[in-house]
């Protein structure tokens, strides 16, 4: 189930909650009981090693990408 972070614009507090897709965008309260909330945007980090590796055997992939290539993400 997604978890979505809100923060409370009474506290400052933020928290999360655990809802189905399609109750996404219904209002949550905070755990103060305050209603004053507000959805945060979240990222997703997919992380993970698929496909098959580089000629050679190495399991870093060659130069470019988002960070060079030489630490393997």
């Amino acid at each position: 189930m997604p978890r979505y972070e809100f923060r409370c614009r009474a506290c400052g507090g933020t928290f999360e909650v655990n809802r189905p897709m399609a109750e996404a965008g219904q209002p949550a309260s905070c755990p103060q009981g305050h209603a004053d909330t507000v959805r945060l945007l979240s990222t997703v980090a997919v992380t993970g090693r698929g496909g098959a590796r580089p000629a050679g055997g190495s399991s870093a992939p060659g130069g470019g990408g988002c960070c060079g290539g030489g630490c393997g993400c």
